[in-house]
């Protein structure tokens, strides 16, 4: 008796706590979807001019508008887009009146890394953002073949003599480059699976608790006889 009240108790608590940590991760999920969805709406919200001081956190996705010219000197940053395969974006600067900023063109394949481009005067309307895509593995720039392996803003600044400041473009500043617009795609949303994950454990668990439950209390071949 004692040993079934022991697998009883200790498979409801293994069941409570995997029953509970797949529910968190349905709270998770509905956060999460609430932050997308602010960041989505952020993203596409009407645009306004450059602010003279911008935060990180607090202008990341901030949609904007800069009138100037975009300078020539450009910059390859090494992408793989789906469906098209390798190529490259393109990083400039543009002056505004008072200041000179990065701009992120957008793609082109790497048959086209040599094409002349659009520069000078023009309209470009975009977004704020501050990628974080170096880490441990990312190689150190190509300089020699103007080749980059990701984009850090403040070496790509300095290379360029602008402002630590990017720009995403999402209008066409050029008839073959097409606009990388900054969206919701790259943020990680994982607590689906997850609750899944946990909800199927306890499946599992409740499962195997039944049958060692059942053993228990079947009658063994000493006893039977």
């Amino acid at each position: 008796m004692r040993r079934i009240l022991f697998l009883l108790i200790f498979g409801i608590a293994g069941l409570a706590i995997l029953v509970s940590l797949g529910v968190w991760q349905l709270q998770r999920l509905a956060w999460k979807q609430g932050v997308l969805a602010e960041i989505e709406s952020r993203i596409s919200a009407d645009s306004g001019g450059l602010p003279d001081s911008v935060s990180p956190d607090a202008d990341k996705y901030l949609p904007v508008t800069i009138t100037g010219e975009m300078e020539p000197g450009e910059i390859h940053v090494l992408v793989s887009v789906k469906q098209v395969g390798a190529g490259y974006r393109i990083i400039q600067s543009f002056s505004t009146d008072d200041r000179t900023i990065l701009v992120d063109r957008g793609f082109i394949p790497v048959t086209a890394k040599q094409d002349e481009r659009l520069n000078g005067p023009m309209e470009v309307t975009g977004n704020l953002h501050w990628p974080d895509e170096i880490d441990g593995y990312t190689p150190e720039p190509d300089i020699d073949n103007n080749i980059w392996f990701a984009r850090d803003v403040p070496n790509l600044a300095a290379a360029l003599g602008a402002e630590p400041l990017l720009l995403i473009a999402r209008s066409q500043t050029d008839p073959g480059v097409t606009p990388l617009p900054v969206d919701t795609a790259g943020i990680p949303n994982d607590h689906l699976q997850y609750a899944i994950t946990w909800f199927g454990l306890a499946l599992v668990w409740a499962a195997m608790t039944g049958y060692f439950l059942w053993r228990s209390r079947a009658p063994s071949e000493s006893d039977a006889t």
